[in-house]
């Protein structure tokens, strides 16, 4: 694929690394062309530094790497109020929270991914990659490593099969949890789980391990339900 990248912070280095790995064609522009020179050097693997609107033309998907408070300023950058990423798989890995508590600072009922796709009409916004560290996706595969598993929400089933790919290519699992409507959830857990790290708790302590059915509707689920027994 040919992956354009927002950003040139820590995650943009990660996925970006990790997609060009896997064969991609990766493409980074950032606020400053100097700092994406530089990590486009650093990754190698025919990495290539341009301008933030030349990241989004002719791509088979863009990654929006970067603060939520700066989504609003990249996004005008590229012109995407009039409709330069319409039809384009858009990645939103954001998580617009209150630094080291981790409450949530989009609108009650509102979603990051809601916003950014109101910013962008016509990008098929995908929430994914907003729950793991950045260094997640750096780490060694195999030697028995469990695959961790990459939530996502999003309304086109086309984008989510897009992104679906890029998680397999660094390793994780994609689990498509349903639509836009649903995304707030998505951005609530990951308030919920940097919330316990910043205080000193292993967030998976916190959630229960419950065996997948693998794709069956068994019953292990049911232990949720109030009737259940």
């Amino acid at each position: 694929m040919h992956i354009g990248i927002l950003g040139t912070g820590t995650l943009a280095a990660a996925l970006g690394e990790g997609w060009a790995r896997a064969g991609h064609e990766v493409a980074i522009g950032g606020r400053s062309r100097a700092k994406a020179e530089k990590l486009a050097e650093r990754l190698g693997h025919g990495v290539v530094a341009v301008a933030p609107r030349e990241a989004v033309t002719g791509r088979d998907a863009v990654l929006l790497a970067v603060s939520w408070d700066g989504v609003e300023d990249m996004l005008e950058s590229v012109d995407a109020s009039d409709g330069a990423l319409e039809g384009m798989p858009l990645i939103d890995p954001t998580n617009a929270v209150t630094h080291g508590v981790g409450a949530l600072l989009t609108e009650h009922g509102e979603s990051m991914a809601g916003r950014i796709a109101g910013l962008a009409p016509g990008a098929r916004v995908v929430k994914a990659f907003h729950l793991f560290p950045a260094g997640q996706w750096t780490r060694p595969s195999g030697g028995g490593r469990p695959r961790v598993t990459v939530a996502m929400c999003g309304d086109d089933a086309t984008a989510l099969n897009v992104v679906g790919e890029l998680v397999r290519d660094v390793g994780g699992v994609p689990a498509a949890l349903g639509t836009l409507s649903r995304v707030r959830q998505l951005e609530e857990v990951a308030g919920f789980v940097i919330g316990l790290a910043f205080a000193g708790f292993d967030p998976g302590s916190a959630v229960p391990h419950v065996p997948s059915d693998n794709g069956r509707a068994g019953s292990r689920g049911q232990a949720y339900l109030p009737h259940a027994r």
